[in-house]
């Protein structure tokens, strides 16, 4: 799978059997995983089905108010997570078939995967305490 740094926008070949092994980037050296990610809709289902790390996705648009403002709440939480949780950020906007497929009716929406599986959801800009209440569920479940 190739992943985007998300420190310097560097491509990096990353086996998804690795990604829980703190993969960093060949370029900047930099942790892949210390930034929400925006994948492509290949790397986002195989990151959904193969990753043996929990994953969360916000699901956004350039457009909207409440996403800005979560924007910098996901961003330190991807921080203080890395290599434990994988974020993801989904632009709806640039992947409608995604937001389709997942059903995603109002924005900011997260949603929680692990094994493959989506095991929790809510819409909505958290704020950084319910956010991490989340994620500690997520890490547990």
């Amino acid at each position: 799978m190739i992943f985007s740094c998300p420190h310097c926008n560097k491509g990096n070949r990353v086996p998804i059997e690795k990604i829980s092994q703190n993969p960093t980037c060949g370029a900047c050296s930099k942790e892949l995983l210390s930034l929400p990610i925006s994948p492509s809709e290949e790397a986002f289902h195989e990151l959904i089905k193969q990753s043996s790390l929990p994953v969360i996705v916000d699901f956004w648009a350039p457009w909207c108010g409440p996403c800005k403002m979560f924007a910098p709440t996901f961003q330190a939480s991807a921080i203080a997570y890395a290599n434990k949780v994988i974020h993801l950020k989904v632009d709806t906007e640039l992947n409608p078939s995604l937001g389709s497929q997942f059903n995603i009716r109002s924005i900011p929406t997260l949603a929680c995967f692990k094994n493959g599986k989506e095991v929790e959801r809510i819409s909505g800009a958290l704020p950084q305490q319910q956010l991490k209440q989340l994620i500690d569920r997520l890490i547990l479940k």
